[in-house]
């Protein structure tokens, strides 16, 4: 028996693969089959205008069929223009056989694009450090076992848990022990696998979320089969003596509250945990930006005060990218297998190569200086905003600390948010109202401005229009 060379060692064509089959046990014959199947893909549009087919020769050992038989299947359908032998260039799809793609839908009207658009809770992709995660991406794969490349651990790399165990503990005060973190893809993925291990170990089927909050975390909860409770944020962040009974999960947004920007204070720290105890709760802690406070140094996660009670939970889709998918949870020894069967019952593992590269980019200290420096961006356009707030929008006040990448601007009493962000969209200008973020009525009219995005200049004529609405 001839021996079949190992990979390295073939023979390999360029030649694109294309999906036929022969069936021999149809009694039709096999030049027929080819003919019909790549006609049919044609006319369908499966095969595009100037595709390039296989050679003859590679098809033929494909389909395990003679090359003569591919050879007069190529020839007759030439000769009906659906394809169009090229030579030296192999054989090609003909134009102006495959339908045209359908018309776009005019039934919707794409929104149109604004000039000025203070969305938040988006950083500034520009500054996503594009080498440094080549780099990192190249090392941590040139290092990667074999083994390594199968089904991963539900856990995670263990060298990103390692290095990102160290990290968390040495920025944000988290104790974190490799064993008890569980990768992500980011903050949503997060809080669903625990949301759902509560419900199935502890039975709760109730999360309190702060209100006003992100829409985004209520459809989780909710999707998780968990009730989102909203509970009032005020000056201190959750107000915890407004937390209902019988609610034994809490989502909390301590560093900077999304969208208020307030910060939660010590004396409801302590209240929230030890309310956890007593009522044998936990608390989910959404490190949102914490990276980026501007006046001081970052107040450290709850988490460190408590870890038995608190699932700390962060991503990089405000530090690096939302596009990277990652984040990561710290949990409590009793929520770890819970959430490590939800990770299996649903993508098994995280992607091991992005992981590896972020693990590589922690060692070299390359996403600390990413965070100096984005820090320092940030800051000069809060510091741009607030100055072009007080200079040409008069009306409108900064609430919250200076931190993140979005500010809180109140608006005058009794002024209507939307007929404000329905005026400044007029003038191209995207500004976001509170209201999007509040479940319970109430609370003083208020416009949220994501500046992270944008330049210095376009920050000051985004604000220089919304001020002449104003007036």
């Amino acid at each position: 028996m001839r021996s079949i060379p190992e990979p390295s060692e073939r023979t390999t064509s360029a030649s694109p693969e294309l999906l036929l089959r022969v069936d021999r046990r149809s009694g039709r014959p096999a030049r027929q089959q080819v003919e019909d199947s790549i006609r049919a893909a044609v006319r369908a549009g499966r095969l595009a205008a100037g595709t390039r087919l296989p050679s003859s020769r590679v098809l033929a050992g494909d389909l395990g069929v003679a090359r003569g038989v591919v050879v007069e299947a190529y020839e007759q359908l030439a000769a009906e223009g659906y394809l169009l032998p090229r030579r030296g260039a192999g054989t090609v799809v003909a134009g102006g056989v495959a339908p045209a793609p359908p018309a776009p839908s005019t039934g919707d009207t794409p929104p149109r694009a604004l000039r000025y658009d203070f969305r938040p809770g988006i950083p500034d992709l520009s500054l996503f450090p594009r080498q440094l995660w080549v780099r990192a991406t190249r090392i941590g794969l040139s290092r990667l076992p074999d083994a390594a490349l199968s089904y991963g651990d539900p856990h995670g790399l263990p060298a990103l848990r390692a290095a990102l165990g160290g990290y968390l503990g040495r920025v944000r005060g988290v104790v974190a022990d490799p064993d008890r973190i569980v990768l992500t893809s980011g903050f949503a993925q997060a809080l669903a696998l625990v949301t759902r291990a509560l419900a199935l170990a502890g039975g709760v089927v109730r999360v309190a979320v702060e209100d006003p909050g992100g829409p985004g975390q209520r459809h989780v909860v909710s999707y998780a089969g968990a009730e989102p409770v909203p509970v009032p944020v005020d000056a201190e962040g959750l107000v915890v003596e407004r937390l209902p009974a019988g609610v034994r999960a809490v989502l909390v947004t301590p560093a900077h509250q999304f969208p208020s920007g307030v910060v939660l204070s010590s004396a409801r720290r302590a209240a929230l945990l030890h309310r956890a105890r007593r009522e044998d709760a936990y608390v989910i802690e959404d490190d949102y930006d914490a990276e980026y406070r501007f006046d001081r140094e970052p107040v450290g996660a709850v988490q460190g005060l408590d870890p038995e009670r608190v699932a700390y939970a962060g991503s990089l889709s405000k530090s690096l990218a939302p596009a990277l998918r990652i984040g990561w949870v710290v949990l409590p020894a009793a929520l770890v297998d819970g959430v490590l069967r939800g990770r299996a019952a649903t993508d098994l593992a995280p992607p091991v190569v992005a992981q590896a590269a972020l693990a590589e980019l922690l060692a070299a200290g390359d996403l600390d200086r990413h965070l100096r420096r984005t820090r320092l961006v940030y800051r000069g356009r809060r510091d741009v905003l607030a100055e072009a707030v007080a200079k040409d929008a008069p009306g409108l006040r900064l609430a919250g600390v200076p931190a993140g990448l979005h500010a809180v601007a109140l608006l005058p009493d009794g002024a209507d948010e939307q007929a404000v962000v329905d005026r400044a969209a007029g003038l191209s200008v995207g500004v976001h109202p509170m209201s999007t973020y509040r479940v319970l009525p109430g609370g003083p009219p208020a416009l949220v401005l994501g500046y992270a995005p944008l330049r210095p200049g376009e920050i000051r004529e985004g604000v220089r229009l919304l001020g002449t609405v104003l007036r």
